[in-house]
């Protein structure tokens, strides 16, 4: 088992800015990626960007793509989510997750553990 804790999120003007972080406990080990999705309200749940362990690679959403990085640290077992920039239409619940899928994904069902996740609200 793999337990994420999140913290950070809040609410902030457009154009500001926020960090996320997620800290990823127990099997860590087995854990091949990590990922950050959003569900805004009426809305699926979506994927943002996600990185895996070893190498760091990532991938982002196209609408996220220059705004937002994520990022890890190893030695922590956590990885985090700077969003920059944010507009309206980043408002959501957003949440980390895990997956031992060994190939970088964007699809939610490839993620086998989850944060509670963090409310994000972003002013006009």
């Amino acid at each position: 088992q793999v337990q994420l804790g999140q913290s950070g999120g809040g609410l902030v003007q457009a154009g500001g800015s926020l960090r996320l972080s997620c800290a990823a406990s127990g099997r860590t080990f087995s854990s091949y990626a990590m990922g950050w999705f959003r569900q805004a309200p009426g809305k699926e749940r979506e994927f943002v960007a996600t990185i895996t362990w070893i190498t760091g690679d990532t991938y982002y959403a196209d609408s996220v793509r220059g705004r937002f990085t994520i990022s890890r640290d190893n030695a922590k077992n956590t990885v985090y989510l700077r969003m920059n920039s944010l507009k309206p239409e980043d408002t959501a619940v957003y949440y980390c997750a895990a997956t031992d899928f060994r190939v970088l994904s964007i699809l939610s069902s490839r993620y086998n553990y989850w944060g509670q996740g963090t409310q994000v609200t972003v002013s006009s």
